[in-house]
């Protein structure tokens, strides 16, 4: 069948414990229940998570030759996603990040980008270019070879032919990442970069205030997704904050990649921007009831349940 979304960008294998009471000290050992290794990156965990849904999805991207490459694409096959698109390329390792879940903190990360730096627009197949309704660039600013003029056209020819491009971003400190976003967001239909991201690539403290600064940039419409704080919306004809839906937090790992594949559901069903933000936040609410970022992750009937059962709090701003 036609490949409904491409999902393209970062690839992870993450070693991810279950919550410990307090951050070990040096040369201390702190015991977790249970450690596993589990699927990670934007790209794979929304490919993941919209193949739950039902959705016909493809990932694009790179892993290393080694047993954590072969185990995100042989994850990403069984869970239902296409990975034509996946390439295993030689010499640099298969990104790799160990999770570190302290009880009523934030997590922790120790990654190594591996593979995914060598990703460029050339391991995007053109066919599924030519064919997804939706196209999610995730964990963009974490891969050097696709902040490129190509990226940018490519965004541009396929906002052209009416695809919707949705891009999310990992920051990693990079003085040129201003620079690299000035590239996309003018070809952007959706983006939707976390509070902390949006801090740091701003300065700017407020959601609302930082939408306004990546419209100003060119997005179209951008989205702030705040955590237990909710999430900020604001386009050209819809501006709002809502709150979250009642969930059991265990762990957030992955999130925000659960919130970006319930927004793209939202718009493969042609919701408006409130529907597309209650799939989102449906899923996000789902997603923190395991410490992995995808094994709790509502299927479609889980989530239409779920949303038809609870209201989602919506304030329109001025």
């Amino acid at each position: 069948m036609p490949i409904e979304c491409l999902s393209a960008g970062i690839l992870f294998a993450d070693v991810v414990g279950s919550p410990i009471e307090r951050a070990p000290q040096a040369g201390e050992l702190a015991p977790a229940e249970r450690i596993e290794l589990s699927l990670g990156g934007c790209a794979a965990n929304a490919a993941l998570d919209l193949a739950r849904l039902g959705v016909q999805v493809g990932a694009a991207g790179c892993v290393g030759k080694d047993v954590f490459g072969q185990f995100i694409i042989e994850k990403l096959r069984d869970g239902g996603v296409d990975v034509g698109g996946v390439r295993a390329i030689a010499g640099p390792n298969t990104a790799c990040t160990m999770i570190i879940n302290v009880r009523g903190e934030d997590r922790r990360f120790v990654s190594s980008i591996g593979a995914n730096a060598a990703m460029s627009v050339a391991h995007l197949p053109e066919a599924w270019l030519a064919e997804a309704s939706v196209f999610y660039l995730g964990g963009y600013l974490m891969l050097p070879g696709m902040e490129t003029a190509a990226l940018a056209e490519v965004l541009k020819q396929l906002r052209q032919r009416g695809c919707a491009t949705v891009i999310d971003v990992v920051y990693v400190g990079s003085p040129k990442s201003l620079d690299a976003l000035s590239l996309v967001l003018p070809h952007t239909d959706y983006f939707l970069p976390n509070d902390d991201e949006a801090v740091a690539l701003t300065g700017l403290h407020d959601p609302l205030a930082q939408a306004e600064v990546f419209r100003g940039m060119g997005a179209k419409t951008v989205v702030i997704t705040c955590g237990e704080k909710g999430s900020v919306l604001v386009g050209p004809e819809f501006r709002f904050r809502a709150g979250v839906y009642p969930t059991e937090f265990v762990g957030g790992t992955g999130a925000g990649d659960a919130f970006d594949a319930g927004f793209i559901m939202g718009l493969l069903r042609r919701e408006d921007p409130i529907g597309c933000v209650r799939w989102g936040s449906a899923l996000g609410a789902s997603c923190v009831r395991a410490a992995s970022a995808t094994d709790a992750v509502f299927t479609r009937q889980e989530a239409e349940e779920f949303i038809a059962r609870h209201p989602l709090p919506i304030d329109p701003l001025p």
